[in-house]
């Protein structure tokens, strides 16, 4: 059975199940559930909204919110056929975080109509994961629904540029560079390659050129976005492997096997290379290998070292979201979170982790500067990190926060 037997198999009648979390085993138990004692907590919420999150499954459930415009690397592939992807995400909050996550594929694709159904959803979830929604309107949308009282979040855009921030911190730590000294070229202007731009932006970083399949994205360009306009630079050099050269860092997100080996060779000392393009990446860590000894590469493939998944941010922002009450996602947030990842790759790994991985040896150095997804100590050391930093911007409806002691209930 090859690949494709396989998978459509394995996805037979979907992903996910529900399965009620109280007894359903008497008629007494039928009346606790339903008719009449259902209408208890019915009576408590309307007399004060925030029980929702005692007398429901409110606290604990995200959203996760598509219009299949931007899939995967399948493109504007529509709502229904985008199912599968999300029902996976909705997996992957469970496995991972112990999340309770429902995938919901939306036939509406205008900013008006999405942030509509957004906040018309609002009162059923504690937090909403946009999914797979096409720049630009993604960036709108998000922005339109950061008052809505619940954690909303475009993984899209801030999944990679967390997790790859996180790579970046440990990458300076050990090529000595500080962020304000470091040049670096991002290809591709979408959702990820401009939050990741931002990201970077707020941590110090000065010198940021960002390519899309035109170009650079220079001032002289009169077919720009505004989120795109907002990283215009005056250049003279208007290609990849113009500005390519001397640079300290590249972002790929675009298409495989751009990177030659010339320019490859053209980038400075000690650096920093995160070829993110799936499955094939802009250049193959082997070539890279092949040409230079002092580079740091990571890919978005499980098979080469310095994964950079998504799977190791969303999960777990929302878990400490959730747990704080948060009602939004702040900036600090996204860093902290980052920041917790970047500590626990410098910490021993355990014999388990090794093992998933089917290595011997794992430890902190240029293949290693992103912890692996299996890493269990992931969930607390984020969710804890994200909490705390809720509570300390002041979004978290939650009162006496122990940080200490939430760290130790997610171990």
């Amino acid at each position: 059975m090859n690949l494709k037997e396989e998978a459509l198999k394995y996805h037979l009648g979907g992903k996910i199940d529900i399965v009620p979390s109280k007894p359903m085993a008497t008629s007494y138990d039928l009346s606790l559930a339903y008719s009449p004692g259902v209408a208890e907590p019915c009576l408590e919420i309307a007399k004060d909204n925030e029980l929702a999150y005692t007398y429901t499954n409110k606290a604990n459930l995200v959203a996760i919110v598509s219009d299949g415009s931007a899939v995967l690397g399948l493109g504007n592939i529509g709502a229904q056929a985008s199912k599968p992807v999300m029902e996976g995400k909705a997996c992957l909050f469970k496995k991972f975080a112990n999340v309770n996550a429902y995938d919901i594929e939306i036939n509406v694709h205008s900013i008006e109509e999405i942030v509509n159904f957004c906040k018309a959803l609002a009162p059923t979830v504690g937090g909403i994961n946009l999914e797979d929604i096409a720049a630009p309107k993604c960036f709108e949308i998000e922005a339109a629904l950061q008052d809505l009282g619940i954690p909303v979040m475009h993984d899209d855009q801030h999944g990679t540029a967390i997790i790859s921030t996180a790579g970046l911190m440990n990458a300076m730590e050990i090529s000595g560079k500080k962020f304000k000294d470091i040049k670096v070229v991002v290809s591709g202007a979408g959702a990820a390659g401009i939050a990741s731009a931002k990201m970077y932006r707020n941590l110090g970083v000065e010198n940021i050129i960002l390519v899309d399949s035109k170009g650079v994205i220079s001032k002289d360009r009169n077919d720009l976005t505004p989120q795109k306009l907002e990283f215009a630079v005056d250049s003279k050099e208007k290609t990849l492997k113009e500005v390519l050269k001397g640079a300290d860092v590249f972002l790929g997100l675009s298409a495989p096997k751009i990177l030659d080996d010339e320019m490859v060779l053209s980038m400075a000392k000690d650096p920093v290379i995160f070829a993110l393009a799936n499955p094939i990446p802009e250049v193959m860590p082997e070539d890279v290998a092949r040409l230079r000894k002092d580079a740091i590469v990571g890919t978005g493939r499980s098979d080469y070292p310095n994964q950079i998944n998504n799977v190791l941010g969303f999960p777990f922002i929302f878990r400490g979201a959730l747990d704080v009450r948060a009602s939004k996602i702040t900036e600090n947030m996204k860093v902290a979170a980052a920041k917790a990842l970047a500590d626990l790759a410098k910490l021993p790994v355990s014999d388990a982790v090794k093992k998933a991985y089917n290595l011997s040896t794992l430890e902190f150095g240029r293949d290693y500067v992103i912890p692996k997804p299996f890493d269990e100590r992931v969930k607390a050391a984020v969710s804890t990190a994200v909490a705390a930093a809720a509570v300390k911007d002041g979004v978290a409806k939650v009162k006496n926060f122990d940080e200490k002691a939430y760290f130790e209930s997610l171990k």
